[in-house]
C-alpha cells in the first residue's frame, strides 16, 4: 500500500467523515478545501452538524493532489500529470469526459449509489403532485379558491416507462411497482431484468414503447448520445394524457416542444428537476405553465443526510480500494460517459 499520497477532498465534511476517510489512507496527506458545489450551500438548510471551517480550492491544490475526492470546476484540471484518480461526489461526469480536462491515465469514478434513495423519493413526490392536483389546488390556495379540479390519475394500474435503470431509475422503477404499476426499463445494452421492472427493452426501441406509458421518467446522464433524445416527434408520440419526468439533464427534452405539449394539454403534467436552459431564467414560459412542477436542480445534492453520507462512504472504500490496488467502484467509460460494466 502506497501511504504517501496527497490527497484533496473538495466535498464538506463533519469531523467523522475527515477521520473515516484518513482511516481509509492511513500515511497519506489530506487537504481539506470547499471545491464547485459548496458555493450553493451559502443560505441553505442543509443537514451538516459541525462541517468544518475550509478554503476554498487553489490551482496550487490541484497541482499538489494525487487523489481528488469531489468536484472541482473542471478548468482547474487541465489534464494535470500529477493526478492520478479523481472520485466525483456527482453520478453526472459530462464535464470531466471532455478531451484535455484529465490526462490519459488518470481513473475517474462517480458517486452513483449515493443518489438513489433522495432522487427517487423526489421524482415520486412530482408525479403524484400531478397526478392528484396538488400544485393546481397550490394555486388555487394562493388565489383562496375553493373549486374541485376534478378526476385525478393513479400509478396504481399505470404503466410506467424508466429511462435508465442504474440506481436513480431502478429505485424509482422500484417504489412505482410497489404501488402497483408496471414498470418498463429501457437501457442501452440488454442484461437481466431486475425483478421491480415488469419488461426491459433497448433505447433502440423507444419510438415503439413511448405511445404505452402514462409515466416517462427520465432518469439518463447527460451525453451527446442522450441530448434531444425526446424531441418534438417523440413528445408528440406519447400517451395522450402522460406525464413527464425529468431528472437527467434538461437538454435530454426539447424545452419548447415540451412547453407547446403541456399549454396544449396534449401531456398532463411535467415533473423537472433539470431544464434547458439551466438556470431557468426569469421570464421563461415553463415558469407560469400551472402543471409544471419545477424544482432547481435540488433533488440529490446533500438536502438529504443520508446522500451525503453515502458520498463518504464510497470515497472512504473507493480510498480503500485504490491504495490496495483493487478494482475501484463505480469507474467511468470515458468514451461513454457511463460506469464501465463489471
Amino acid at each position: 500500500m502506497e501511504n504517501n499520497l496527497h490527497i484533496l477532498v473538495t466535498i464538506p465534511v463533519e469531523p467523522a467523515h475527515a477521520e473515516k476517510l484518513q482511516a481509509a489512507a492511513p500515511g497519506c496527506q489530506f487537504r481539506f478545501r470547499q471545491g464547485a458545489a459548496l458555493p450553493s450551500l451559502v443560505g441553505a438548510s442543509l443537514p451538516f452538524q459541525n462541517l468544518l471551517e475550509t478554503e476554498p480550492v487553489t490551482q496550487e491544490d490541484i497541482d499538489w493532489a494525487h487523489i481528488l475526492l469531489g468536484n472541482v470546476k473542471s478548468t482547474l484540471l487541465h489534464g494535470g500529470e500529477n493526478l492520478r484518480w479523481m472520485q466525483t461526489n456527482s453520478a453526472g461526469v459530462e464535464e470531466y469526459i471532455k478531451p484535455g480536462v484529465l490526462a490519459g491515465g488518470t481513473l475517474l469514478t462517480n458517486a452513483t449509489g449515493a443518489y438513489g434513495l433522495a432522487i427517487s423519493e423526489h421524482m415520486l413526490a412530482m408525479l403524484l403532485s400531478i397526478m392528484k392536483k396538488l400544485e393546481l389546488y397550490r394555486d388555487q390556495q394562493h388565489e383562496e379558491t375553493w373549486q374541485s379540479r376534478g378526476a385525478v390519475t393513479s400509478i396504481y394500474g399505470s404503466t410506467v416507462l424508466v429511462l435508465g435503470m442504474g440506481d436513480i431509475g431502478g429505485e424509482f422503477g422500484k417504489r412505482c411497482k410497489a404501488l402497483g404499476a408496471k414498470v418498463i426499463g429501457v437501457r442501452r445494452t440488454d442484461a437481466k431484468k431486475p425483478d421491480y421492472a415488469d419488461e426491459v427493452r433497448l433505447i433502440g426501441e423507444l419510438d415503439e414503447i413511448l405511445p404505452q406509458a402514462d409515466v416517462v421518467a427520465v432518469t439518463l446522464p447527460g451525453t451527446e448520445a442522450t441530448r434531444n433524445l425526446l424531441d418534438r416527434k417523440r413528445l408528440q408520440s406519447m400517451k395522450p394524457g402522460a406525464v413527464l419526468l425529468n431528472v437527467g439533464r434538461g437538454y435530454i427534452v426539447d424545452t419548447d416542444a415540451l412547453c407547446d405539449a403541456l399549454e396544449t394539454g396534449a401531456l398532463s403534467g411535467a415533473g423537472l428537476d433539470v431544464t434547458e436552459p439551466e438556470p431557468l431564467p426569469p421570464g421563461h414560459r415553463l415558469w407560469q405553465i400551472p402543471t409544471a412542477v419545477v424544482t432547481p436542480h435540488i433533488s440529490g445534492f446533500y438536502h438529504l443526510k443520508e446522500t451525503h453520507e453515502r458520498i463518504v462512504n464510497i470515497m472512504a472504500e473507493n480510498l480503500g480500494h485504490f491504495l490496495q490496488g483493487k478494482p475501484l467502484r463505480n469507474q467511468v467509460d470515458f468514451a461513454t460517459g457511463y460506469r464501465k460494466t463489471p
